[in-house]
């Protein structure tokens, strides 16, 4: 059994900056690629970015150059750095990891940008 717990998110002021946080628990050996995707209201599931076991990475368009993704390969972490945010980052942050071709996602971190 895996479970991902998040951390971090919260009300912050557009320019301002967040970092989550998502830990791995249970038997895991080796988790291929862990990521951050994010949901507004009313909106699809979106990527945000992702980070491969070699390091390799990817970002939305949206978030390219403001967030950064690293991960602690010891203590099953990826993090979630996100500076300059705006109103439209205002989304449900879900964590995901790949373990052996199964995905498993967290429950879900509220970040929440004012104007």
């Amino acid at each position: 059994q895996v479970q991902l717990v998040e951390s971090g998110g919260g009300l912050v002021q557009a320019g301002g900056s967040l970092r989550l946080s998502c830990t791995a628990s249970g038997t895991i050996f080796s988790i291929s690629v862990m990521g951050w995707y994010r949901q507004a209201p009313g909106k699809q599931r979106e990527l945000v970015a992702v980070i491969r076991s070699g390091g390799s990475t990817n970002y939305a368009g949206s978030v390219k150059g403001r967030f950064t993704i690293s991960r602690d390969n010891a203590k099953k972490t990826v993090y979630l750095q996100m500076n300059s945010l705006k109103p439209e980052d205002t989304a449900v942050y879900l964590c995901n990891v790949d373990i052996l071709n199964l995905a498993y996602w967290g429950q879900g971190t509220q970040v929440t940008v004012s104007s």
